[in-house]
C-alpha cells in the first residue's frame, strides 16, 4: 500500500503534519515563517497625557493610570497594543525605553516565543509621542465648576465652631474617600465660613447628598433641597445645580433648655427628636413626636458655663443647699437623683430661672 503524502502548496515539499483544524492544507515549516509575524505592532502610538494629574485619555475617557512618569505611560501603552499571533506559545517580552526627547519615548521591544516547536524572537521599535492636555476632571476644577451646594445653618442660631469644623471635616473626608475608590468626578470647588454659617461647593449633586445626610447624622436637623436650571448640555439635556440646605437644631447637645413647667432640661440628644435629662428630679426628657428637634423653649445657658460650687447641706430627698457662686450666699435648689449627697461640691448653672444642678459628666464644651 502506497503511503498517502501531503505537500505544501506553495513550494511542493511534503509537509510533516498534514493535518489542520481548518481542514486546508497546511504550509510547509519554511513557507510557514516567510510569511509568519510573530507580532503586530504599530508604526507609532500617540498618547494624550493630562498635564495636571497624569491622567492618560483612553477612547473619550480620561483614566488613572498611576505611572510615576511618562515612561510608565509608554509601557502601559505599547503592552495594550501589541497584538501577539495566535500560534505563540511560552511567550515573554522586554522593552528598553529611550527618551528621544521630552514628548518622544521610543520603546525597543524584544519579543520571543515557541510557534511550531520553533523558537522565534522578533525585535520591534515603537516610537510613543507624548501630548499634554488637560483632563475634564482638572479643567472642571480650574473652572470653578459645580454641581451642588451645601449649606450649613443653625435653626435660630449661627452653629458653632466644632459644628463648622465637624462639616468641613465630613466634606473633605467624604470626597477623599471617592476619590480613593477611582471617581474622577469627586473635588471640592470651594468651602467657605460665613456670618451666617458654612457653605461648600462640590463636583455633583450626589456628594452634594451625601454629604448633607451625613452632617444630620452627625449633629443632627433637617436637609431641604433645591434645584435650579443652569444650562442645558450637548445633547439637549437639562443641567440643574442644586442646594442642600441643612437646618442644624435649635438646641444642642449640653443646652439647658427651659421647656415646660417640670423644670429645665439638660439637652443629651437632637436626633429624631430632642432628648435630655430634667435637671430639677434628674428624670429623661423626651418631646413629643409632632415637635421633634424644635419644643417650643428658651435656652437658659451651656453646660460649658456651669460653676464648681459648695455642697452646703442635703435638706432632704427633694432639696439640697448650694452656694451661689456669685453671691456666696446659700441657696435651697431642687435635689436631682444623680446628685451625690456625699460630695463636698457640685456644678451648678445661673441663669435667669435659678440655679440648677448639672451632673458631673455633663458636656463641657
Amino acid at each position: 500500500m502506497s503511503e498517502s503524502r501531503v505537500f505544501c502548496p506553495r513550494c511542493g515539499d511534503p509537509v510533516e503534519s498534514p493535518g489542520e483544524a481548518s481542514g486546508r492544507t497546511p504550509l510547509c515549516l519554511d513557507c510557514y515563517f516567510d510569511e509568519f509575524s510573530l507580532v503586530d505592532a504599530p508604526d507609532r502610538i500617540e498618547v494624550a497625557v493630562c498635564a495636571t494629574c497624569g491622567a492618560v485619555k483612553r477612547g473619550k475617557r480620561w483614566v488613572d493610570v498611576g505611572a510615576r512618569d511618562y515612561t510608565d505611560v509608554a509601557v502601559d501603552e505599547v503592552t495594550e497594543a501589541l497584538e501577539v499571533h495566535v500560534d505563540a506559545e511560552e511567550f515573554s517580552w522586554g522593552v528598553v525605553p529611550e527618551q528621544v526627547d521630552q514628548n518622544t519615548v521610543r520603546m525597543h521591544c524584544t519579543l520571543s516565543a515557541t510557534v511550531r516547536d520553533q523558537p522565534v524572537e522578533r525585535e520591534v521599535t515603537v516610537p510613543v509621542l507624548i501630548s499634554r492636555g488637560t483632563c475634564t476632571r482638572c479643567g472642571r476644577i480650574a473652572g470653578d465648576y459645580y454641581a451642588s451646594t451645601i449649606q450649613v445653618r443653625g435653626a435660630g442660631r449661627t452653629p458653632t465652631d466644632a459644628e463648622l469644623t465637624g462639616a468641613r471635616e465630613i466634606i473633605n473626608e467624604y470626597v477623599g474617600e471617592r476619590e480613593a475608590a477611582g471617581d474622577r468626578n469627586a473635588f471640592v470647588t470651594e468651602i467657605k465660613e460665613t456670618g451666617d454659617g458654612l457653605d461648600a461647593r462640590v463636583s455633583t449633586t450626589q456628594i452634594g447628598r451625601a454629604v448633607a445626610d451625613r452632617v444630620v447624622r452627625r449633629f443632627g436637623g433637617t436637609v431641604d433641597e433645591s434645584a435650579t436650571l443652569v444650562t442645558e448640555d450637548e445633547d439637549g439635556d437639562e443641567v440643574y445645580r442644586v442646594t442642600y440646605a441643612v437646618r442644624l437644631p435649635e438646641f444642642t447637645p449640653g443646652d439647658v433648655i427651659d421647656v415646660d413647667d417640670d423644670g429645665p432640661v439638660l439637652v443629651e440628644s437632637a436626633h429624631g427628636n430632642l432628648k435630655g435629662t430634667r435637671v430639677t428630679t434628674g428624670e429623661h426628657y423626651e418631646a413629643d413626636f409632632e415637635d421633634g428637634i424644635a419644643p417650643d423653649a428658651r435656652r437658659l445657658g451651656r453646660a460649658m458655663e456651669a460653676t464648681e460650687t459648695t455642697l452646703v447641706t442635703v435638706e432632704d430627698d427633694n432639696a439640697v443647699q448650694v452656694l451661689d457662686p456669685e453671691t456666696y450666699a446659700a441657696e435651697t435648689v431642687p435635689r436631682p437623683d444623680y446628685l451625690d449627697p456625699a460630695a463636698d461640691t457640685v456644678r451648678v448653672l445661673k441663669s435667669r430661672a435659678g440655679l440648677h444642678v448639672l451632673p458631673a459628666t455633663a458636656e463641657t464644651d
